[in-house]
């Protein structure tokens, strides 16, 4: 296990280092294996498990992302001044 992120869960290393498309093509794949039903019990949980580990994983880099995704508005002034972006 590697990165941490919020509420004390670590990923594994491989996990917290890919991108959120790596990540989001991953479990995407896993989703469908896991739909199919052709997996073993033991198959099943730890797809399941390491699904839960991408979800996580690319929640959190949508969160950065939106952190650092800024509208630009007109100031009081008149002059354009970039604010976070309320993207929820």
């Amino acid at each position: 296990m590697a990165d941490s992120k919020p509420g004390g869960t670590k990923l594994p290393a491989d996990i917290a280092g890919m991108s959120f498309e790596e990540a989001l093509a991953e479990l995407q794949e896993l989703v469908k294996r896991l739909e199919r039903g052709d997996n073993k019990l033991d198959e099943a949980i730890n797809a399941y498990e390491r699904g839960a580990a991408l979800k996580q994983h690319c929640e959190a880099k949508l969160k950065e992302a939106q952190l650092k995704v800024e509208k630009i508005v007109l100031g009081a002034d008149g002059k354009p001044q970039a604010v976070p972006a309320n993207i929820d």
